[in-house]
């Protein structure tokens, strides 16, 4: 028993002097706290007010610009004497400034209503740092060059007097006349005196045709000097665009010749040349309509169809759209047109009739022989007009 009773003592006793421990330390920590806000409220950073101005711009004139000028330089001016809390204070500066300013060419300022926003956050920071007095200029190491020293800072009492010259320097600027654009007679009158001179008596504006090739003599230009920037990092790749270039042009001038031989070789036929034997314009065109007519009036159906084809072929082949060729197919005559040809679609349709009657054997009446001599008269009638009446042999002339 007795022993129970002193560990109940010993226990309270513990606890006791566990919570005097944690009271003082709290204490002492509320204590430094007090005091690091003492310092800071006492140190010179809290005694500078705030070089920031919270109210907006204003819409000033210029007699309310110079006079905001002019009361800027005496704040600077006391504050320079002064360097205290009442002479530096940059809430004094007051708001930003926007004033009108004349445009080139115009006679008043703000005619235009154009205005310019002038900005005093420099004067405030100055203001704010007027407080502390100035630093001394640190002593120039001994041993070292005159070049490596670097130029000592200025000074807030320089940076003072400097700001009452700008101030004044800008007050100054306010009282001139806008500036006038220069008209430049004089250089006007020499270039018009050089330019009527015989060297550029034949002067002409560039065509539009000339442009797109210097368009496109600067863009070959500039495909080769990449090309040249890509072979000094990859020789390989700059070749192959180089040559793959060269070869691309080389294929689209063999197929351009190509198909300008193809529309144009029927023209380098000479005049003189007759059809050859078995041609279809070896047999007069006229020969061919009377055999179809005679074959439409018998019910030949099919046979007239194909009189009046070669009618047709016989007549363009006589005006010398393709050279004479008994070998040739109705397909490949179709093909010797040129696309842009307005005859072309007609014969196609001639063609495709024909082909269907004549080899496929698909069965033949009166309108599709009338349909196909229709066709046939127009391509006949296209070339030169020529008589609907049948013709001898004899007096056919082409």
């Amino acid at each position: 028993m007795p022993a129970a009773g002193m560990t109940r003592i010993e226990s309270k006793s513990g606890g006791e002097l566990h919570y005097r421990f944690l009271t003082a330390t709290g204490a002492a920590l509320l204590v430094a706290l007090l005091g690091v806000a003492t310092a800071r409220a006492d140190s010179p950073l809290a005694n500078h007010p705030s070089p920031t101005s919270t109210s907006k711009p204003r819409d000033a004139s210029l007699d309310d610009y110079k006079e905001h000028l002019t009361a800027l330089t005496t704040l600077v001016e006391a504050c320079a004497k002064g360097r205290d809390m009442k002479t530096c204070d940059p809430t004094l500066v007051g708001p930003d400034d926007r004033i009108p300013y004349a445009q080139p060419g115009k006679a008043q300022a703000g005619e235009t209503g154009a205005r310019r926003l002038i900005r005093y956050g420099w004067l405030r920071v100055l203001l704010s740092e007027a407080l502390d007095k100035d630093a001394v200029a640190p002593e120039a190491k001994k041993g070292l060059g005159t070049e490596s020293v670097r130029p000592p800072k200025a000074t807030t009492s320089q940076l003072l007097k400097d700001a009452e010259a700008r101030l004044a320097g800008d007050l100054a600027d306010s009282d001139r006349p806008p500036a006038t654009t220069p008209t430049h007679d004089a250089e006007r009158a020499v270039m018009k005196q050089v330019l009527a001179g015989k060297d550029f008596r034949n002067l002409q504006a560039e065509s539009a045709q000339q442009s797109a090739l210097e368009k496109f003599g600067n863009w070959l230009n500039k495909l080769f000097d990449s090309a040249s920037n890509l072979t000094a990092k990859s020789a390989w790749l700059g070749r192959v665009i180089v040559w793959g270039f060269i070869v691309a042009v080389c294929v689209g001038l063999i197929w351009g010749l190509i198909q300008f031989e193809r529309r144009w070789r029927v023209r380098l036929v000479p005049d003189s040349d007759g059809p050859a034997a078995g041609a279809a314009s070896a047999r007069d065109w006229q020969l061919w309509l009377e055999d179809a007519r005679r074959a439409a009036a018998a019910g030949l159906w099919r046979e007239a169809i194909h009189f009046v084809y070669w009618a047709a072929i016989s007549r363009l082949e006589s005006k010398r759209l393709w050279p004479a060729d008994r070998a040739r197919t109705p397909r490949e005559y179709l093909a010797l047109v040129a696309p842009e040809d307005e005859r072309k679609t007609p014969l196609g349709t001639l063609t495709r009739s024909f082909e269907h009657v004549w080899y496929g054997g698909r069965a033949a009446g009166e309108p599709e022989y009338r349909r196909a001599e229709e066709i046939a008269n127009g391509l006949i009638g296209g070339v030169g007009r020529a008589s609907q009446a049948p013709a001898s042999p004899e007096g056919a002339a082409r």
